[in-house]
């Protein structure tokens, strides 16, 4: 009896700011997950190792992280006046689908520096020492990122002293610009900014009863509530708050509540299967705590504390898109978050996260009444970390 060979596929493992994900040139995948559908989602489960109802992805390239469960597909851009199109999949772990609904602000670092390393961006703006900016459309929300990545001798430079919280060894900083990035207009908001017209809603969640929350689009939707409200300091660190199932499902039907009011979802049902958004988030005033790896944070450091969810876990630092919706936020005056840093108008914010502090800026105005964001910025790092091939049992998508 013959047993069919793996299928090798052309792959490439990085890490991206804070995460980690499988990177494919979607000319290198089979045709049939060449297109979206069943059979992407199946290859894409197969490479990280999910479903695992044993929740470790010992079987796949996944990390048991929803920061580590991550794939990225990249293709030349489809539009004018960009480098490459951005596809990006969360993987989830335990459950059997992959969601589609948000981008990966890290990985949006790993896009940039992977788009030279696979030859999509021109010789002549990669050759030129010093930095070349990628130009990436994303294509699950439709956005434009500028990547502006080191480059030296048409490589890109990967050793440096820039330092990320939440990132163990120091590397080469790469900055990212999200350009207008509210969101274009799921649900009922129909791409604004603030989805309900409100920079502070009241949500009804059950077992809770009426909770202020910020409800807003900028680089993912995400709902922002007071720590105070919820019975937290803003200090938490994964322990406190992964371990607890009914503190867990108490979030969860805080982000339902959340996901319902901004007509992302139909039904309190939908969520279940769209994890990835939106995102939750509590925020508290600035005051001292220790980081996951014990280094001091102090209060005079930061304009205010944040931490967030990610598939349904505590995020060990700050996943990107959220920051930029952290950074919005805070530039506008009454929302949740530029209340808990102080008020007032602001262009730039640093926040204290389970890993320690980042600082991000964005651009926001009022037209006709009306906010809007123009750009957010943020500095990441990225490192190749494995490239070759990865391999699926035969059958398997």
């Amino acid at each position: 009896m013959t047993h069919p060979a793996q299928l090798r596929i052309p792959a490439t493992y990085l890490r991206g700011g804070t995460s980690k994900g499988v990177f494919f040139r979607l000319q290198d995948l089979p045709a049939a997950a060449q297109v979206p559908g069943p059979a992407r989602d199946r290859l894409l489960q197969r490479v990280i190792g999910s479903p695992d109802p044993y929740a470790k992805q010992t079987d796949g390239m996944g990390g048991a992280t929803s920061s580590t469960s991550k794939c990225v597909i990249l293709s030349p851009s489809s539009r004018p006046d960009h480098d490459v199109d951005y596809l990006y999949g969360q993987v989830a772990i335990e459950e059997d689908f992959v969601d589609w609904s948000g981008n990966c602000g890290n990985l949006s670092t790993a896009a940039g520096a992977f788009a030279i390393h696979a030859g999509y961006v021109d010789p002549a703006r990669a050759d030129a020492n010093g930095i070349c900016t990628v130009r990436i459309w994303q294509a699950n929300i439709g956005k434009t990122i500028l990547a502006h990545v080191p480059v030296a001798d048409g490589a890109v430079v990967e050793a440096g002293d820039f330092e990320l919280d939440g990132v163990t060894f120091p590397a080469a900083e790469i900055v990212l610009e999200f350009l207008d990035p509210s969101d274009e207009g799921e649900g009922e908001g129909g791409g604004a900014l603030f989805p309900t017209g409100q920079l502070v809603d009241v949500l009804d969640v059950p077992g809770l009863g009426a909770l202020p929350a910020t409800l807003i689009t900028a680089g993912i939707p995400t709902v922002f509530v007071n720590a105070q409200d919820i019975g937290f300091a803003g200090t938490e660190l994964q322990p406190a708050v992964n371990g607890d199932k009914a503190l867990l499902a108490r979030l969860e039907d805080i982000r339902v509540a959340g996901a319902l009011a901004m007509g992302l979802i139909r039904t309190a049902e939908e969520a279940a299967t769209r994890q990835h958004t939106p995102k939750i988030a509590w925020v508290a005033p600035p005051q001292d705590y220790l980081s996951s790896a014990g280094k001091p944070i102090a209060a005079g450091d930061i304009d205010v504390n944040v931490r967030a969810m990610s598939m349904g876990k505590l995020h060990h630092a700050m996943m990107g898109t959220a920051s930029v919706a952290i950074a919005t936020a805070a530039a506008i005056p009454g929302t949740l978050v530029n209340q808990a840093a102080g008020g007032g108008a602001r262009e730039v914010v640093r926040f204290g996260h389970p890993s320690g502090t980042l600082r991000v800026g964005a651009q926001a105005q009022q037209v006709d009444g009306q906010w809007t964001v123009t750009r957010a910025v943020m500095s990441r790092s990225a490192r190749i970390l494995m490239e070759g091939w990865v391999r699926v049992p035969q059958g398997s998508f």
